[in-house]
Order: C-alpha cells, then structure tokens, then sequence
C-alpha cells in the first residue's frame, strides 16, 4: 500500500467516504456529489485506490437511467495499525485493520512507576508479541487486490519504504512493510498486509509534537523521557504519542455520525477529557486541553498530586474510594458543566474502568446535575472497555483518511 501516495487531501477524503460507507459501499456518483469534485477526478483517484489495494467492487446500484452504477468499497485488511494504552496499572495493546476493526488484543497488569525503561521494555515486549500473534491473520486476511490491478497493486509494492528494522524487529514479526529492495517471499503464501505504525496513549500531561510526556500525576520520573523516539527505535516503526483521553476522543469522532462537537470525560485510575469541536480533536499548543482533573472545584480540599488542593479528580477518586459512586458522579457533573458552559458543546460522552462499572449511576449523576443548571447537552456513556487502546489506533490510522 503506497501510503504516501495518499498524501493528495482529494485521495484521502474519497476514502474516508469509502470507510465510512462500510460494507456496502459508495458508488462514484455520490462521491463526486458529496466531495465536489469533477467525475473525470473521482475515477482518477478511485482507480489510483484501487491499484493499491485500498478499495475493490462491491456491487452494483440501480440508477435512474442507463446501466447500473458500480459501488466501491475499503478493502479494510489493506493495512493495520497497533494502539497501545500504557494506564498507570494496566497495559493493554491491539491490532486494528484499516477501517478500526480489532483483531487482536492483549492486556497484562503494569506499574507505572516502575520507571521508563522496564516499563518500554514491556510495551515493546507486548507489541512484538501482538504482531507475531497477529501476522497469520494479517496473511490469512490479506487485500483484496485484483489480478488485472497491475504491478502497484501489491501492498508492498512502496518505492519510498524505510529501511528494514533490523533483525530484532524482524524476529518478532515486525518487518511487514519491506523495504524497497526486498524481494517477494518464496513459496505461494502472500506476505502480511503492512502495519503502518504503533499508535501509544498514556495519562497526560505530555507533549504530543514532541512525543515526550511530562509531569504525568503521581510519576514525575516520566518527565522528557523520549517515549516516542524510544519506541520507534526499538519496533522499528512509526510511532505516535498523546494522551489517552486524546485517543479516546479520537476514535469516537471517526465514527460515523459522531457529533461535531462533544467532552469524552474519561475517569478511571486519574480523571481527564477529550475535546472535539467541529470534528476536530482539541489539543491545545502546548496539549494542555482537557486537562479536566485538576479543575480546582474546591479551594480548601485535599491535596491533589499534581500540587494543587481541592481538583476535581481527587475529590471524585476518594468518593469511589469510599463507595459513594453516586457522589462521585455529582462531582463528575460539575466538571462536565464547567465544559459545557466553556465551549457550547453538543454532547458529553463518559468512558473509564470507573464509569463503565457503573454505567447508569455516573450517566444519571452528571445529567442531573447538567439538567438542575438549565444545560441541555446529552449525556451518555460511549467509552467501552478499550476506548482509549482503540483510539491510540486511529493516531496512526487517521491521517490516512485525511482526518
């Protein structure tokens, strides 16, 4: 799959309409209609997707007048991505096709506080075993290319590809893009769709531009430690770095007829948000936003780690702490009012261990508080259980679509 090929915002926006339109497809009609460009540009680019193995026939759709139109689809098994969630207790990593889809996963219990390096050790442990767990589907599952699509129709076929990683990646399965002197496997078995990097999401704040965390709440030994620059190093892959609640957001904003604008207010082992407006995520300059946390709701309160006293993540923990979910939802509602008020958003989505472990308490306790202030934003749970492992995904995936 020639990835940089997709680098025209025209190719990208056909194939996320092709994403978006799922299994049964989107004629080239409709995308012209729906992206504004010329018939004569839409079968230029479909016919470039279709020679990398990005997008195949799916049918034909009656038309008003004349033959039937030809429906295309994604071919979602044309390249894959990791997403990692490196949680303060928990590591948890997946492999996703191209349209997002989970394929394989794996999770192990984490400290970290156990300082970077044992910590990226077992990140890089864990990908490598994903990869080599997940390459017989990569192969199994492989493009649907078509016989007559050409010499460019091999996903593989990528003048511009990196150098092999080396042996080390290459013995736990990660030289799934080659490089452009490799020669085709022997034998009749294809080769694994490539793998196009390693998405990496973990408990702010940090910078995302840099791929450096910062003074994460409670492990300050984090601190410009270069995680991205690291790991990249050690797989042999591109990898991307934000927070998790960052990630989270993200992949909520790719599916299909997700509001423009909305919080993903995430409590689990710390408490933080996700912002999108106007489909776009919000990082901030400096990927300060959504720091929702340490919202100081209580000036006189106990410490919070981050230095401050009274935040909202504190106050919200210890209520759970003691079992008082209910309470913990009211303070949760403060927060997401704050949001509200704020930025106008249209909705707020809840997701985390905590919430996801009492799903209506925590959906009841915030709206009741949003609806007693006269605010009308929905609220609902929409996080599951790997909201934030899923959207560190789509930090890889995303930008092929342009989004």
């Amino acid at each position: 799959m020639n990835v940089p090929a997709l680098r025209s915002p025209n190719a990208a926006l056909v194939l996320d309409l092709l994403r978006t339109a799922g299994e049964t497809g989107i004629s080239r009609l409709e995308l012209a209609e729906r992206t504004g460009l010329t018939p004569q540009a839409v079968s230029k680019i479909t016919a470039r997707l279709r020679s990398e193995g990005l997008a195949t026939e799916a049918g034909h759709r009656a038309s008003t007048g004349g033959k039937p139109r030809t429906v295309l689809r994604l071919v979602p098994t044309a390249g894959y991505a990791v997403g990692v969630h490196l949680d303060r207790d928990e590591l948890t990593t997946l492999l996703t096709d191209l349209a997002g889809t989970v394929v394989a996963r794996r999770t192990r219990a984490l400290d970290l506080g156990a300082g970077a390096g044992p910590v990226l050790d077992a990140v890089a442990e864990e990908v490598r075993g994903l990869l080599t767990a997940g390459s017989a589907a990569r192969v199994q599952a492989g493009p649907d290319v078509r016989p007559d699509a050409g010499p460019d129709a091999r996903p593989d076929a990528r003048p511009d590809a990196r150098p092999d990683p080396g042996p080390d990646a290459r013995a736990a399965g990660l030289n799934c893009v080659p490089g452009p002197d490799s020669a085709p496997a022997a034998g009749p078995a294809p080769d694994p769709a490539p793998v196009l990097g390693v998405g990496v999401a973990m408990p702010g704040p940090l910078d995302h531009r840099a791929g450096v965390p910062g003074r994460v709440t409670g492990f300050p030994e984090w601190e410009g430690h270069p995680v991205r620059e690291e790991l990249a190093r050690r797989l042999g892959l591109p990898v991307v770095l934000d927070k998790d609640t960052n990630a989270a957001a993200l992949g909520l904003a790719v599916r299909p007829a997700a509001p423009g604008s909305f919080a993903y207010v995430h409590l689990g082992t710390g408490l933080g948000a996700g912002l999108v407006l106007g489909g776009a995520p919000l990082r901030g300059d400096r990927t300060g936003a959504g720091e929702l946390g340490h919202q100081t709701v209580q000036l006189d309160g106990p410490p919070c780690g981050c230095g401050g006293r009274g935040c909202l993540e504190v106050l919200c923990l210890a209520a759970v702490a003691r079992g008082d979910d209910a309470g913990a939802a009211r303070i949760l509602g403060a927060g997401a009012a704050n949001v509200v008020r704020l930025l106008d958003i249209d909705e707020v989505l809840l997701g985390g261990r905590l919430v996801l472990a009492a799903p209506e308490v925590f959906a009841g306790g915030v709206r009741e508080v949003l609806d007693g202030l006269g605010l009308t934003a929905p609220v609902r749970v929409a996080g599951e259980r790997d909201a934030v492992a899923e959207g560190a995904a789509w930090l890889i995936l995303a930008p092929v679509f342009g989004t």
